[in-house]
């Protein structure tokens, strides 16, 4: 029979919890001083990172994955379809994402492999019961804070990193879905509509007046101003991209872009080769537009997230926003 995963149950074998308890309480001053789990995790995701970082012991780990592997409920078979399937995985694994009725994150999985079953559940029971936006905003430090690296081998690590890459994705078009409101039912179909959205016709809206054009000379390519498109060669293709984007959809009388990816060289994802083009994965953006004009601060980051959901889908793994309307500024 089938055991339900419940959100923010931590789960641990039995024949493990003792000595789990058994090595914090031996631990030095030092590790206890060391990083924790990052900042914003949900709750129970937090508390599946905190228990794994108790755990020295490779195999430890390893059984505790099986351990997970044995409490997911069953995905129908119908649903192990090409859209839910992850990609980039050394066994078969699909992730099912939905809201529930209070709009959280509720999620299923499956796997034809018992291990890989294992880190699908935890991130199951990690990623549900959350606004989706809090899926999308999370950066996947946490991943290398767990220590499964030694546990895993280099494809399973980035197998695990591609299911939580995905639910990202899924959690954005969820939280697209969730914002398509009776009002913003219109504006969203236009965004969509290829050629005829309202980021189309920014697009090809006459081009900024010298005066505009001088407001952001003495600025970085990334803040103030129209730019034109980058060269083939540019070396910050990702950046580059969601400037133009942004532009083009929000019409912004002050954007700057901060790559903060280089903070973040040691990631385990980066060093398993998922960054973006010459690692462009983390970045802090400020904004300032009439399009936030009587908006919510939620609302404005789900316009920013709808304009580079590409971006996020793919090689970026965190985004901070500033979001100001021009009498804010």
């Amino acid at each position: 029979m089938a055991v339900t995963v419940v959100p923010g149950q931590v789960l641990l074998a039995p024949a493990h919890q003792a000595r789990a308890h058994r090595c914090q309480g031996v631990r030095s001053k030092a590790a206890k001083a060391s990083a924790g789990p990052a900042i914003g995790l949900p709750p129970a995701l937090e508390k599946i990172v905190t228990l794994f970082r108790m755990v020295p012991d490779a195999k430890l780990k390893y059984q505790q994955l099986l351990a997970y592997a044995k409490q997911l409920p069953v995905l129908p078979p119908e649903l192990h379809t090409t859209e839910h399937k992850v990609q980039g995985c050394v066994s078969q694994v699909w992730v099912v994402g939905s809201l529930d009725d209070q709009g959280n994150l509720s999620w299923r999985a499956d796997s034809d492999s018992a291990l890989t079953k294992g880190l699908a559940a935890l991130l199951v029971q990690g990623l549900s019961g959350v606004p989706p936006e809090m899926v999308v905003k999370l950066d996947p430090e946490w991943i290398s804070q767990m220590g499964l690296q030694q546990s895993l081998t280099p494809s399973r690590n980035n197998g695990f990193f591609n299911m939580f890459k995905l639910m990202q994705q899924k959690s954005l078009e969820l939280l697209m879905v969730q914002e398509r409101g009776p009002r913003q039912a219109s504006a969203s179909a236009s965004e969509d509509a290829a050629g005829t959205s309202s980021s189309a016709s920014a697009v090809g809206s006459a081009e900024p007046s010298p005066a505009a054009r001088g407001n952001g000379a003495s600025a970085p390519a990334h803040s103030a101003g129209t730019p034109a498109a980058p060269p083939a060669s540019s070396t910050t293709p990702v950046r580059d991209s969601m400037d133009e984007k942004l532009r083009a959809a929000l019409q912004p009388s002050a954007l700057t872009i901060h790559d903060e990816s280089a903070q973040h060289a040691g990631h385990a994802a980066m060093r398993h080769g998922h960054a973006g083009s010459g690692g462009e994965t983390h970045f802090r953006i400020q904004l300032i537009s009439s399009k936030f004009e009587g908006l919510k601060t939620m609302q404005r980051h789900r316009l920013v997230y709808q304009v580079l959901k590409e971006e996020l889908a793919g090689p970026v793994h965190a985004l901070s926003l500033e979001t100001k309307s021009p009498a804010e500024a």
